[in-house]
């Protein structure tokens, strides 16, 4: 399927193209490729899978875990049963989507933030075509929504008009010094997502903290947690030397890449951060996707989430 015109949003979104992304609904499996988690039966999964739910006990066989053993219907039969469960046919995703003041930012391709919502409309639509139920916290350093969980067309759409309705659509920079909106943001997705959810962290993750860090590896414990860390290329590198100006339409500034002290400590912090995000995948067995706001973002979704999967 051909996508080169699918992602013309560059500063801005609306919602015929966030709608669009349904196309592309049926081409991420939402498996990555990395195994974290194995379950019973032939195969290995990526993730800790959906929730169990309790279905009928039997008798006992030889095989079965006897973790599954269940001593009230034992006791009161006198012989042995295993309790069999089922898989949820409905598993919760959670789509976190940063949109402060950082996010308005791109010096190639589109705004960081025009990026994260096309991930996040991407993978609301993966979730919905694979009958999850859809829900999220999307947040700026002055406020938030936060949606619960809904199934169907209907749960993505809300999603979506939520997404293009927020506010820092119209005044990205209001606010813009709150360096704590990041950690307030992850305890209000603590308290609404339950076990055995998949959770999508969208973000720069730019002032991200030791407890921000602590608090992800908490939502890491009980669910399946991806980061989708989104930057702009002038972020990894700078140019090539010469003298350059950068405007945010009310302040300038000039960078001078002759100096090659300051061309250094910028691309010094970057890998510092782009280790600390490492790290912190590898501590909280946590899958990091990395994407520049030239990428593709249905390509490196099917690149990352796709090719090695063992389903």
């Amino acid at each position: 399927m051909q996508t080169g015109h699918a992602f013309t949003e560059k500063v801005r979104i609306s919602v015929p193209a966030m709608v669009g992304m349904n196309r592309y609904s049926s081409l991420i499996p939402l498996h990555p490729g990395i195994i974290l988690a194995r379950q019973s039966g032939n195969y290995q999964s990526p993730f800790k899978g959906r929730g169990m739910e309790f279905d009928e006990s039997r008798l006992y066989q030889p095989g079965d875990d006897i973790r599954n053993i269940d001593w009230r219907v034992t006791a009161r039969t006198g012989k042995t049963h295993t309790k069999l469960f089922r898989e949820e046919r409905e598993r919760p995703v959670f789509i976190w989507v940063d949109l402060r003041a950082p996010m308005f930012f791109a010096t190639r391709g589109m705004f960081k933030s025009v990026m994260a919502s096309y991930y996040a409309s991407l993978l609301a639509w993966a979730a919905n075509h694979h009958g999850d139920r859809i829900g999220g916290v999307i947040f700026s350093e002055y406020t938030h929504n936060e949606l619960k969980p809904h199934r169907g067309k209907i749960g993505v759409l809300r999603f979506i008009n939520k997404l293009v309705e927020h506010p820092s659509w119209e005044t990205p920079y209001a606010g813009k010094d709150d360096n704590q909106a990041l950690g307030r943001e992850l305890i209000r997705l603590r308290r609404v997502t339950r076990p055995g959810s998949l959770i999508f962290l969208i973000s720069d993750f730019r002032y991200m903290s030791e407890s921000d860090e602590n608090q992800i590896i908490r939502l890491s414990k009980h669910s399946d947690v991806v980061l989708i860390y989104v930057y702009d290329p002038l972020e990894e590198s700078l140019p090539a030397a010469g003298q350059y100006r950068i405007s945010d339409g009310d302040r300038d500034m000039s960078i001078d890449t002759y100096d090659k002290r300051y061309t250094s400590r910028h691309q010094d912090r970057h890998q510092l951060h782009t280790d600390r995000l490492n790290r912190l995948s590898r501590m909280g067995n946590i899958y990091l996707v990395s994407s520049s706001t030239i990428d593709n973002p249905l390509q490196v979704l099917q690149s990352k989430m796709v090719s090695t999967s063992r389903l």
